[in-house]
């Protein structure tokens, strides 16, 4: 296994997610400063993209250019235009909790999870332990087309959290956060998804925020407790490579101008009650060997 140290390049976020590489810059939502923000390639040059009061989290583009973004707290999707914003679906019937991560292809397709459960709390009451000894409810994947209609729902993800496309876009990968495992999906011509199996299972690691590279390798922040590192797996579930952070590692994203720089959105702690109202998060960047590509 080849290992990695990060760097930290930036820091006073509240709590950066979502990063996406698009045209230069590195795009992210930050859940507590309540706006989507990006950063040059060496991450400076913060600059304010969009102020977001109902918490902003997964980012993507449709073809013509218009920005799509979570709205967490109100379970929308929004569309941002050069000359508004406004509500592109409304996925609150099929949410338990927050709207969460989301991807949306070349072809405009969007897949969007959500918590299913308000984690935070139920943490609180019960602990880490309790949580993985007593595995919350499941929720739902939420499939848009490119007008923002919803087409699908796929049912009994275990807190769906992060999502790629492979390279060719024929299967989208889904990260079971609460499942401990990568689960794939066939991507019909019409963006909807069939034939459900397993892709990698994780160990005792918890998939969050990741990207996938040229290899169809994945890179994946692994929030447990202490662990502050981002892991490489190949299907089937073989650790390849893995990056130490030095705080609690959440998302990751391929970019740079060879894309091969791995940003790395890290903070103290991934619970409201501890770090809303602070600026504890910070951007971490390592170089490695394989590239990603753009989605």
């Amino acid at each position: 296994m080849e290992t990695y140290e990060s760097k930290v390049v930036a820091e006073g976020l509240g709590f950066g997610e979502g990063p996406r590489w698009r045209e230069g810059r590195l795009w992210f939502s930050d859940f507590y400063r309540r706006a989507i923000f990006s950063v040059d390639a060496n991450c400076a040059d913060e600059r304010l993209e969009l102020s977001v009061p109902t918490q902003p989290s997964g980012l993507g583009w449709l073809p013509n250019g218009d920005l799509l973004f979570v709205s967490m707290t109100d379970q929308k999707v929004m569309r941002h235009s050069a000359s508004q914003t406004s509500v592109f679906a409304d996925i609150s019937e099929h949410c338990n909790f927050w709207a969460n991560d989301m991807l949306v292809t070349k072809a405009g397709y969007s897949y969007v999870g959500n918590f299913g459960f308000d984690l935070d709390t139920l943490l609180m009451q019960v602990g880490v332990d309790g949580l993985l000894n007593n595995p919350p409810p499941s929720t739902n994947l939420v499939v848009l087309d490119p007008d923002g209609n919803i087409i699908q729902v796929v049912p009994d993800m275990h807190f769906p959290n992060g999502t790629v496309i492979s390279q060719d876009q024929k299967t989208l990968i889904v990260g079971e956060t609460l499942g401990f495992s990568y689960a794939a999906f066939d991507i019909a011509s019409d963006g909807t998804l069939s034939n459900r199996r397993v892709w990698a299972p994780t160990g005792f690691a918890l998939p969050d925020g990741n990207c996938i590279d040229q290899e169809g390798q994945i890179w994946f922040a692994n929030p447990m407790h202490g662990a502050n590192e981002v892991l490489r797996v190949s299907e089937g579930g073989e650790i390849t490579a893995r990056v130490a952070t030095t705080q609690g590692a959440f998302a990751c994203a391929l970019g740079g101008p060879n894309l091969t720089t791995l940003y790395v959105l890290t903070c103290l702690s991934s619970d409201r009650f501890v770090i809303d109202g602070k600026t504890l998060g910070k951007i971490e960047t390592v170089e490695v060997p394989v590239p990603g590509f753009s989605y």
